[in-house]
């Protein structure tokens, strides 16, 4: 296909009172498309994620880039100080509800296959799309880059609600993250081989946090990135297609 091909909208949707915005992108076809709701990091709706969009677009996806931000705007974040006082304060129960309009949203698309939509965070998107997994209603899989496990301060997260989970996850860590031990990670494996989820959780033992974002040339490594996209598109197609 080629990029020309794809279709790009600024959409808007109503969810408790609130204006969310997204970006979704897709290729026009007879049939109705599988979808895929992307998750941003804490920088927000950035040109990444809108590339991402794209990308998901180009390999026959309904994709929709959802804007958590849209409410009060990207914050200003000069340290990781303040980022991580902005993760802290953060409502994740709207974030999931938010995540669930979505949800509602597509189905309503008559491009997309209702019975077909998945969610795909990064990094603090991770961790909501791994929530989302647990909480969210007609989602038929979750991924999650580098998505963090655990946050001081908050006794609801991944690792608690990860019984919980409602469809089939893939997880794609760092061994290097600073931000992920590897215990939390064990952690959530055994959590969900108990409870007899479906699941794959891949570590990279040479890649850190934020791995697949080239946008950060220090933290991005392509070969990592390009296996694991290429083990998304393998997952997202087993599971959404029917």
């Amino acid at each position: 296909m080629e990029p020309t091909a794809v279709r790009t909208e600024e959409l808007v949707f109503i969810r408790r009172e609130a204006r969310i915005k997204s970006y979704a992108a897709w290729h026009r076809r007879d049939e109705r498309l599988p979808a895929v709701i992307i998750i941003h990091d804490v920088r927000g709706l950035t040109e990444h994620y809108r590339d991402i969009a794209r990308r998901f677009a180009q390999e026959g996806f309904f994709a929709l880039a959802l804007d958590l931000y849209s409410r009060e705007g990207a914050p200003d974040l000069p340290d990781m100080q303040a980022v991580f006082q902005w993760l802290r304060a953060l409502n994740d129960r709207r974030v999931v509800a938010d995540i669930d309009g979505a949800v509602h949203l597509l189905r309503t698309r008559p491009e997309v296959r209702a019975r077909s939509i998945a969610v795909v965070g990064f990094c603090m998107g991770g961790r909501y799309a791994l929530m989302a997994g647990c909480m969210v209603e007609n989602l038929a899989a979750c991924v999650s880059f580098y998505g963090m496990l655990r946050m001081e301060g908050k006794s609801e997260g991944p690792l608690t609600l990860a019984p919980e989970l409602g469809c089939p996850y893939l997880g794609l860590f760092g061994e290097q993250d600073a931000f992920i031990p590897r215990f939390d990670i064990k952690e959530l494996e055994s959590s969900l081989r108990r409870a007899g989820k479906t699941f794959k959780i891949k570590v990279y033992p040479d890649a850190g946090h934020a791995f697949f974002n080239d946008e950060r040339p220090e933290s991005y490594r392509s070969e990592v990135a390009k296996d694991a996209w290429n083990r998304t598109l393998a997952f997202l197609r087993s599971h959404l297609s029917s």
